[in-house]
């Protein structure tokens, strides 16, 4: 039985975000997969796809709805059948998928660290008292916090390109961005310092793409298998696992990272107080095929040791 491939007379619709970045994972999964097959470009189309979180750019996240912002109607476009795959940053993405549609592909992980982002210093620990950094990421904020509470912390929404204007308008001395993007984007004259995840522990599935379909497509399943990424697959088992016990959404700080050594799995995870007065962190190490229960049971001790007031604001 041969598979159905897409052809310029019936293409692959690959809907995505807008902006540059979601755009520039859009085309690497276009890419993979002409390569994959041996397809022409226009044997695929790149379908736009505008989503709240990206027209709603005064307000932070966590007044406006969280994660699905940015992926709701991506997945009725998907439910609709106005386009075939999705294309998503991980980090984004809610822990549950709308009936019908499920995550089964990954690409290769990228970069997972966050990155110091200043036109006027040079690393963190360069920053002076009290000054000014922005960010959109209850996370970064917290973690920030935790470090330096002299710190100033101010709302920094918006892609790549908004948050480096904002940086050269003077809204703040520095920010906060993701490697991953920063490496997709090639910008490698955007100041920036790495920082370790032993010093940050990122966004659960920071770095990682994904690729949702329906569940009933067959034909999107046989394509996205020959691009499917098995590592990434592990690792996320783990975190995501780790975030859906913790109930985690924008409106949570939360930090998780699984790594594989051989065939081990190492887990790292952290909860945090929204001012960063208090960090709560965990790990674990166990077979890979025994994440996902690694992270809920991880999820399980840091919520007993947290208690119930933890995450109120």
């Amino acid at each position: 039985m041969t598979m159905d491939l897409p052809s310029p007379l019936s293409p692959l619709r690959i809907g995505t975000r807008g902006s540059l970045l979601a755009l520039a994972q859009a085309h690497e999964t276009r890419d993979r997969l002409m390569a994959a097959f041996g397809l022409p470009g226009d044997a695929f189309e790149i379908v736009v796809i505008k989503t709240t979180g990206d027209r709603v750019q005064d307000r932070p996240l966590k007044e406006i709805g969280g994660k699905g912002l940015f992926t709701r109607e991506i997945e009725d476009a998907l439910l609709d059948r106005s386009i075939d795959i999705a294309v998503h940053s991980m980090k984004d993405m809610p822990v549950h998928q709308p009936d019908g549609l499920l995550i089964d592909a990954y690409l290769p992980r990228e970069d997972v660290r966050d990155a110091f982002v200043s036109l006027r210093h040079g690393a963190f620990g360069d920053l002076p008292e009290g000054a000014v950094v922005g960010t959109s990421s209850l996370r970064r904020r917290a973690q920030l916090l935790a470090r330096r509470p002299d710190l100033r912390i101010v709302e920094f929404r918006g892609n790549v390109q908004t948050r480096l204007r904002k940086l050269q308008d003077g809204v703040a001395e520095a920010t906060f961005l993701a490697m991953a993007g920063l490496n997709r984007l090639a910008l490698s004259d955007v100041p920036r310092s790495p920082i370790s995840t032993q010093d940050m522990l990122p966004a659960v599935a920071q770095g990682a793409i994904g690729i949702e379909r329906r569940a009933d497509d067959a034909r999107a399943a046989a394509l996205l298998a020959a691009i499917h990424d098995t590592p990434t697959e592990q690792r996320l088992a783990a975190e995501r696992a780790l975030l859906a016990a913790l109930d985690g959404s924008c409106q949570t700080p939360i930090g998780g990272l699984a790594e594989l050594e051989g065939q081990t799995l190492r887990l790292r995870g952290e909860i945090l107080r929204a001012d960063g007065s208090e960090v709560l962190a965990d790990e674990a190490r166990g077979p890979i095929a025994d994440g996902a229960a690694m992270g809920t049971a991880m999820a399980g001790r840091l919520l007993a040791r947290a208690g119930r007031d933890f995450f109120r604001q």
